[in-house]
């Protein structure tokens, strides 16, 4: 594991980008795995800065998101179709037929997950995965479980991060109940994994995750078995990770 320790919530943005940028840069039809929620909108809008700069093309990448609300359709305000296209797709030159999520109206659920899973492996597979970090240590909708769930699932979200995401929503009564979400084994076998994190309050599920001991209690911590993560954090993130230590 790389630990790249960035000033703020600016920097962290940007260095997780120039990872992203560099993955475009090497391997221009690269597919990646993108992550929603609020740590990743400066990471996006940084590579959108970039895209309008001429310092980078999109135009042969394709993606896969994380996940997605379940009953949400892709024009809901709250879905995730929806946030990619106000934060990302509709800014930069990615062919729309080049990216791919769950769909949330699919009623039947063991047909979607199978064909999310069988879609992400006929890609080739993940170049670079981004993830986030949520606050009871879940990546994706991968919640604090007894055991790993392997590849796309259906998650019932726990009450923490129906709390988490209320803010998104009307109240937390307006927060969808379940989502698709990649499982743990489709994402570590993402070539490289970048994980972004920012604030005081994710520096102790950051140490939890990459100083604790493996655990399906905390999904995140079984990245420390990936051999090719890298942790972008800012200062507070990262403060209860003492230099040197990963």
């Amino acid at each position: 594991m790389r630990v790249i320790r960035a000033k703020d919530y600016k920097d962290m943005s940007r260095k997780a980008a120039n990872l992203i940028s560099a993955q475009i840069i090497l391997k221009p039809d690269a597919v990646l795995g993108l992550a929603t929620g609020s740590t990743p909108i400066g990471i996006y809008e940084q590579l959108v800065d970039w895209y309008q700069k001429g310092d980078i093309d999109f135009s042969n990448s394709m993606s896969v998101n994380l996940d997605e609300y379940c009953g949400l359709p892709a024009k809901h305000p709250e879905s995730y179709h929806y946030f990619m296209q106000k934060f990302f797709f509709s800014h930069i030159n990615i062919q729309p037929q080049h990216t791919f999520l769950p769909d949330g109206m699919e009623k039947d659920t063991q047909k979607e997950c199978t064909r999310y899973s069988t879609l992400i492996r006929s890609l080739g597979g993940i170049d670079l995965q981004l993830l986030g970090l949520g606050h009871n240590g879940h990546i994706g909708f991968n919640e604090p479980s007894d055991h790993f769930s392997a590849d796309v699932h259906v998650v019932t979200l726990t009450e923490s991060t129906i709390q988490a995401n209320k803010r998104f929503f009307g109240s937390a009564d307006d927060v969808p109940r379940q989502a698709y979400t990649m499982g743990i084994r489709t994402i570590l076998q993402a070539k490289r994994i970048v994980m972004a994190v920012s604030g005081k309050e994710k520096a102790f599920i950051v140490r939890e995750a990459f100083l604790g001991k493996i655990t399906p209690a905390i999904p995140a911590s079984i990245l420390q078995l990936h051999p090719d993560v890298w942790l972008v954090g800012d200062a507070e993130a990262l403060s209860e990770i003492p230099e040197g230590t990963l």
